[in-house]
């Protein structure tokens, strides 16, 4: 298993590789310069902070990188995978497949192999269809986590209250409200009140 300094380092080696500081390398894939500085990798109350797979995902494709070579910048380890549920998105909206938290529930749910990251509450949905073109396409698989702390910019995957499932960018949350920008400009932007939100994940990874 590989360890939270390991997965920082191979992050550095994959800068430097490139010929590009960690905040360039942040730049380059489109994220906030600071995302892979030092000061981000431990939280305030000493915690430490891991990159999030789809701050990774995305400094991959900015630099042509497969999965399986940033594996080898962790240190040349064989990556273990573990099962991971995954459902069809549209499937996902039938009802009964979550529990109150998000977290997968109930019959129809496959498995795919992916990566043993530390997140056990991780699922996987398939996106179906081009309602979220063009962020994602019929077919891509986005990696869920129902646990993982939500800020303004996220991707994540919704469920009202009355049960349809969304996938948004949250564009604003308050005490009383979330706001969420639609991802095709062909749909609206919704906002609801607090207790028309069942549950909300962010989303973490995508494999296009």
């Amino acid at each position: 298993m590989f360890s939270h300094a390991d997965i920082w380092a191979a992050i550095d080696r994959l800068a430097e590789t490139n010929g590009l500081s960690a905040s360039g390398l942040a730049k380059r894939a489109g994220l906030d310069a600071t995302t892979f500085n030092k000061s981000k990798r431990v939280m305030l109350d000493g915690r430490e902070r891991w990159p999030s797979t789809e701050s990774v995902a995305k400094a991959l494709n900015a630099t042509g990188t497969s999965f399986g070579e940033f594996v080898s910048l962790v240190g040349g380890t064989r990556m273990s995978t573990r099962p991971l549920p995954i459902l069809g998105f549209a499937q996902a909206g039938a009802g009964g497949y979550f529990d109150a938290g998000g977290l997968p529930a109930g019959n129809g749910w496959d498995e795919v192999s992916f990566p043993d990251i530390p997140d056990e509450a991780i699922y996987a949905l398939e996106i179906q269809g081009d309602s979220m073109l063009p962020v994602y396409r019929d077919g891509d698989r986005i990696v869920v986590s129902p646990t993982a702390p939500i800020r303004r910019g996220d991707r994540v995957v919704v469920q009202t209250a009355e049960g349809e499932i969304m996938a948004k960018e949250l564009k604003r949350q308050t005490n009383r409200t979330v706001e969420l920008t639609s991802l095709n400009q062909d749909h609206s932007d919704r906002s609801f009140t607090v207790s028309e939100i069942a549950w909300m994940a962010r989303i973490m990874w995508v494999s296009q």
